[in-house]
């Protein structure tokens, strides 16, 4: 069967002496993975359809299992993302992430845009580290994670201060902080921004200003919201984390 969709490639290896396969994240069809023949030959028309980030038209063949590639069109080559090490280290771990969190047959409309608007916004010089965060809340609320933050998940109370407990699944008054000892105090900017992501799309982000202490404090929240519900290993994790030391 011919399927011709909207992609993005969130996973690309070498298969064989000139061939990648890569994983398509679609607008339609969930992942789809691909082989591209001759993609390595550095004159070959598809070898820039198979770059990670790439966002394109592919027409491709598939019986059953992996699909070939019969004819593909850029869109937009996100090339910048490949360019620079910083942004390569945060859209590395966009598209891991997205890959490891969503189930091949999975419906993936919502998921395509968030990703396209995740890279979009990287590539047009927002804060990487914003982008990100809001982008995993989205990948916790797609997992069906997404944590309460409007009221102590415990009594119903409405009143902060708050502590953030990944494990109770949101926040948690003073008087009910005590049930989680390893629940994180949240400071007023830490809090309102995990509020504006919880309900954010990712399409609607724009230009923002948030103090470095700010940023630490949610880095430590969507790292243990993430560590404590999907739980995955992931490579580009890791190197955002080497790369964190150098800068």
């Amino acid at each position: 069967m011919l399927y011709r969709v909207e992609g993005i490639v969130i996973r690309s290896m070498d298969y064989g002496e000139g061939n990648k396969i890569v994983t398509l994240l679609t607008k339609t069809n969930g992942k789809a993975g691909v082989l591209i023949r001759g993609a390595k030959k550095v004159k070959s028309k598809h070898s820039s359809l198979a770059q990670p980030f790439t966002y394109g038209e592919f027409v491709y063949f598939r019986s059953s299992g992996l699909g070939t590639l019969n004819h593909g069109e850029i869109i937009e080559s996100h090339h910048v993302l490949r360019e620079k090490l910083d942004l390569a280290a945060y859209a590395s771990y966009a598209a891991e992430l997205t890959d490891r969190s969503l189930q091949d047959d999975e419906a993936t409309g919502f998921h395509f845009e968030q990703l396209k608007a995740c890279l979009t916004s990287l590539g047009e010089g927002k804060d990487a580290q914003i982008v990100i965060h809001l982008y995993e809340m989205r990948i916790l609320d797609l997992s069906g994670y997404s944590p309460e933050l409007d009221e102590c998940v415990s009594c119903g109370n409405v009143v902060g201060p708050f502590k953030l407990s990944p494990h109770a699944g949101g926040i948690l008054c003073s008087r009910c902080a005590g049930k989680d000892p390893g629940a994180i105090l949240l400071g007023d900017g830490a809090y309102k921004l995990l509020r504006l992501f919880r309900r954010m799309d990712m399409r609607r982000l724009g230009t923002i200003q948030v103090k470095p202490e700010t940023k630490a404090e949610l880095k430590v929240c969507m790292r243990k919201l993430m560590d404590t519900h999907l739980g995955l290993q992931l490579k580009s994790r890791n190197f955002l984390d080497q790369l964190d030391k150098l800068i």
